[in-house]
């Protein structure tokens, strides 16, 4: 039995005899003596071997790095001058009497203290990466995080309550996987993109206090923040308010950071609508901790020489923006090029700019080669509505707003993390939560020639804006509302439809007819006739919860196996082709389809 877990020994077990697991961190032969840092989940420990113990010195010169070993040793202190102030151990050492192998390790792929490996290496031999500190360190706070919800809504009174992997596919946003049914032939189900119809229904059945920390699925392009499959913190109410609901989940995250980080947020979180969101940042998930926000001059634009402005700003759709940077006339040319081909990722044709040198010069004092093209009275307005001072540049955006907000709020945070901003104040580095509320209902997709749902299609429309569904879906808001974090949204919910002839309105609205969503749908509205109380709820995605706590740059490094964002896993090398016997017992046949 060990005494202690290897990285907890510390002065309380001075002058005892402990027995210690772990792998070899790091093996070092100073002359005479040899030291082992050996390693376990909760950090590193120093055994020392002196060569008058025969027996434990002969064996720990054949250990290597990752070896996974037994030591039982006298914990006394380091010598003067060798205390490790960054480790709990780092004050005692263990001088070993015996040692046992108890698996050795053939010489690893890459060191784990390497901190420039590539993620095909670290994703490829996944089992050493998660060995190396940092990862040990993501996934326990990650476990910290789930115990701490679980304690918070326990609290409150939530039920932890499962829900099917296997379901029905329906129409949510994303792709469906598709899992094809052995016994029903040529039927498939799907997993679920969310638990977002059975806990409607768990609202129905009575348990008006749902919750699950559960595994989703959709089949969409990856990115930093996404993964094919990932982890919610999902939860439903009924008999509140989408204020109450805001409330409760505010205060599970306050508890989450105050326990685990020791981290108070605000007592309050500030509230924005969307529209206010996309008009200041050109974002619904607005990184608050960058001082530069967006000042309208769609209105200012119409009648300039300047067609790539004013053409922008007549167009149905269209708007123009800028974005004043202070103290950003310091910016060479070369970092305006690259700012410029940053924002065509964003479909940006170009990025306009004018360098403010001296405001009281008027148009002389203004730097750029766009200025003869605008009139004065226009330049007199933007300057006035930006606030510009002497040394500033302002940045523009002119297109559809769409590829604007897109571009500009892109350019907005790129910004606002650079070296630059930090130097010059635009930056506060600090949490900077933020509700974002009233959401349209819908968003029109010009290829089909429909709306679709902004979220999804149970989203209650706010208070009188019923008839909405069906004159004019454009003006219809949800009683939708996303919490975000340092510019990422971490959880997002919305107050549900809970009567059968609203969600046949939206379904309406979505061009689904009575035909489809009985058949899409059908257990769903029929569970709505049944007394469906008012219900709401919020997910929140563990994966960003905690890849935001951790620091780290992607959640990958918070999940023990991802996937790559080609969506595979290069450790088992999944997706992978499976035998002629198992396609034949879910009546599947392959074929080659010429690609065009």
């Amino acid at each position: 039995m060990r005494t202690c877990y290897t990285g907890q020994v510390c002065l309380d077990h001075l002058d005892q005899t402990v027995t210690l697991f772990g792998w070899v961190h790091r093996r070092r032969d100073h002359g005479g003596v040899i030291f082992i840092d050996l390693r376990d989940r909760e950090g590193l420990a120093q055994i020392v071997f002196d060569p008058d113990n025969e027996a434990a010195f002969e064996i720990a010169e054949s250990i290597r790095n990752e070896y996974c070993i037994r030591i039982t040793g006298l914990v006394r202190n380091r010598p003067e001058g060798t205390i490790n102030p960054e480790l709990k151990s780092g004050e005692v050492e263990i001088l070993c009497r015996e040692v046992e192998v108890l698996n050795a390790s053939v010489t690893p792929p890459f060191q784990l203290d390497d901190d420039n490996l590539s993620e095909t290496t670290r994703l490829t031999h996944r089992v050493l990466d998660l060995r190396r500190p940092q990862m040990q360190r993501n996934l326990m706070l990650r476990y910290r995080v789930s115990i701490e919800v679980r304690k918070y809504l326990d609290n409150l009174g939530f039920i932890d309550i499962e829900t099917p992997m296997l379901t029905k596919s329906t129409p949510e946003g994303a792709r469906d996987y598709l899992v094809p049914s052995r016994v029903h032939d040529g039927q498939f189900f799907a997993l679920p993109q969310s638990p977002q119809l059975f806990k409607q229904m768990l609202m129905v059945s009575g348990f008006d206090r749902y919750y699950q920390i559960t595994k989703c699925f959709r089949d969409e392009d990856l990115r930093a923040d996404r993964q094919p499959e990932f982890t919610q913190i999902d939860c439903e109410t009924s008999f509140l308010n989408e204020e109450q609901i805001r409330e409760i989940f505010e205060g599970m995250l306050r508890h989450i950071f105050k326990v685990v980080q020791g981290v108070d947020l605000d007592a309050t979180f500030p509230i924005m609508s969307w529209d206010e969101a996309m008009s200041r940042f050109g974002s619904d998930k607005p990184d608050m901790r960058v001082k530069l926000e967006f000042t309208e001059l769609t209105d200012v634009m119409k009648d300039v020489d300047f067609k790539v402005f004013s053409g922008a700003a007549n167009q149905a759709g269209g708007r123009v923006v800028a974005l004043r940077v202070p103290n950003g006339a310091a910016l060479s040319r070369k970092e305006i090029d690259d700012y410029t081909q940053f924002v065509a990722i964003y479909g940006a044709k170009g990025l306009a700019w004018i360098k403010v040198n001296e405001v009281a010069k008027g148009r002389d004092g203004l730097q750029s080669p766009i200025v003869k093209n605008i009139h004065d009275a226009a330049l007199a307005e933007i300057i006035k509505r930006t606030g510009a001072q002497d040394g500033d540049i302002l940045f523009f955006g002119a297109d559809k707003a769409k590829v604007v907000n897109d571009a500009i709020g892109a350019l907005r945070v790129k910004l606002g993390h650079s070296d630059f901003a930090k130097e010059h104040g635009l930056f506060e580095k600090t949490w900077k939560p933020l509700w974002i509320v009233d959401f349209p209902m819908f968003e029109y997709d010009e290829e089909e020639e429909r709306y679709t749902a902004a979220h999804h299609p149970f989203t209650s429309p706010k208070d009188g804006h019923e008839d909405y569904l069906e004159t004019d879906p454009s003006k219809a808001y949800a009683k939708a509302y996303d919490l975000v974090l340092n510019g990422w949204e971490v959880g997002g919910g919305s107050v549900r439809i809970h009567r059968e002839e609203v969600q046949s309105k939206v379904f309406r609205a979505l061009k689904i007819n009575a035909e489809e969503a009985r058949a899409k749908f059908g257990f769903l509205l029929d569970a709505l006739q049944y007394g469906a109380p008012p219900h709401g709820g919020l997910a929140f995605g563990l994966d960003r919860l905690v890849t935001l706590m951790a620091g780290a740059d992607s959640i990958r490094d918070v999940i023990a196996f991802p996937k790559t964002q080609r969506a595979q896993c290069l450790l088992t090398q999944a997706p992978s082709a499976v035998d002629e016997k198992q396609l034949r017992e879910l009546h599947i046949r392959l074929r080659n389809i010429e690609v065009k």
